[in-house]
């Protein structure tokens, strides 16, 4: 391993290693990634897959919509042997009241401003999206073709080996034990494999971004939760988009062999590290989504899995550097959003350390470490 490197980055999720490309296709040199497990090992290999962009705000909106044109051609770009799946079948959103109704028409007008051609659905016409949907209650939906999900891990290898291309260095099973700081700068960061100088470091960790944070004497209110996930045995086509609810706080996609997906948002997740799965989960999971796709209530659990979301306050990243400490750079607190804004992510970080105009310049102080600090706090209506 190297002991000197111009950029040490911390985490091998599809964050981490897209920002090593990004970096090296600017011709930055000497960049090192650190990972403590394998790569996709954390919340990349354990998510949703999800790609979506139907949010309610000018900053979710950019994110999205420049990720997904990133996803587009990613494949090609990163010269990948192997299909990235990514399937466009899009996402649904179902509205159960009236509020619900009344943001969702307040997010179509932002979303159609920004050139989506997102569908405004009445209960009558639901089916024809979502054949085996239960239109009792539904009020109206959203629905956009342009969402849908891509595998992760070859998303997350296509990244990583893109980078080794280029002259990245990544290490696998590396743990980080601290980081080095004279005055306002980095010095050198110190694993269990040696010491590596350098005077950048990206805090890349996902759920142990904190930990990483509290090496620096930086505090980064991100912390730890759990969340689960089921997947059943394959079943002939059913429905094609990815089916949000809001109302239900749940999400479920079949897959391109057939399984079903599915996970809910627990308000009372407690904070940590428990990566276990639990029976409770598993039926209160299927109860939710059978009541609104009643005809997988005869569908065959395979096995669960847990992942941990890294959440900030308000459930939006942090992306950008610290003031306090020269060279030391954020990309965290995704709140389960950190895989399908993983392209946009990157080229900022990119951007900022090579000192680039940025493509969203809004960015630096919006989504700064500080902005807690300062009470402004950014909130995202369409979070499950």
């Amino acid at each position: 391993m190297k002991n000197k490197a111009q950029v040490v980055i911390i985490g091998g999720g599809v964050i981490g290693c897209a920002i090593a490309y990004e970096l090296a296709k600017r011709k930055v040199k000497d960049i090192v990634l650190l990972e403590k497990n394998s790569l996709a090992s954390g919340a990349t290999g354990r998510c949703g897959a999800g790609v979506r962009q139907q949010w309610g705000t000018e900053m979710n909106l950019k994110l999205s919509i420049g990720s997904v044109k990133r996803f587009e051609i990613l494949q090609e770009e990163l010269e990948y042997p192997y299909d990235l799946e990514f399937e466009q079948t899009g996402y649904f959103m179902p509205a159960y009241t009236e509020k619900q109704v009344e943001q969702f028409k307040i997010n179509i007008a932002l979303q159609r401003q920004f050139g989506l051609d997102v569908q405004w659905v009445q209960p009558d016409e639901a089916r024809s999206i979502v054949p085996i949907i239960n239109t009792h209650g539904l009020l109206a939906a959203t629905f956009h073709q342009k969402d849908g999900h891509l595998n992760p891990f070859h998303v997350n290898f296509a990244y990583a080996r893109a980078a080794q291309r280029l002259g990245v260095d990544i290490h696998c099973h590396t743990k980080v034990l601290g980081i080095s700081t004279e005055k306002d700068s980095i010095k050198k960061v110190s694993t269990d494999k040696g010491d590596i100088a350098c005077e950048i470091v990206v805090n890349a960790a996902g759920g142990w971004s904190q930990s990483i944070g509290e090496m620096v004497g930086i505090n980064i209110p991100t912390y730890s939760e759990r969340h689960q996930i089921l997947i059943t045995e394959p079943y002939e086509p059913l429905f094609k988009p990815m089916v949000m609810s809001f109302y239900h706080n749940f999400y479920t996609q079949q897959e391109p062999n057939g399984a079903i997906i599915m996970g809910i948002g627990d308000p009372n997740e407690m904070k940590g590290y428990n990566m276990e799965h639990s029976l409770a989960f598993a039926k209160k999971c299927s109860s939710l989504v059978t009541r609104v796709l009643p005809p997988l209530k005869n569908a065959r659990m395979i096995r669960q899995w847990s992942g941990l979301y890294n959440m900030s306050p308000d459930k939006t990243p942090i992306i950008g550097e610290a003031s306090t400490l020269n060279g030391f750079y954020m990309a965290c607190g995704f709140s389960g959003h950190g895989f399908m804004i993983a392209p946009m992510t990157s080229v900022l970080i990119a951007q900022m350390i090579t000192k680039e105009e940025l493509d969203i310049p809004e960015v630096k102080t919006k989504l700064d470490l500080d902005r807690f600090e300062r009470g402004e706090l950014f909130i995202e209506p369409s979070v499950v």
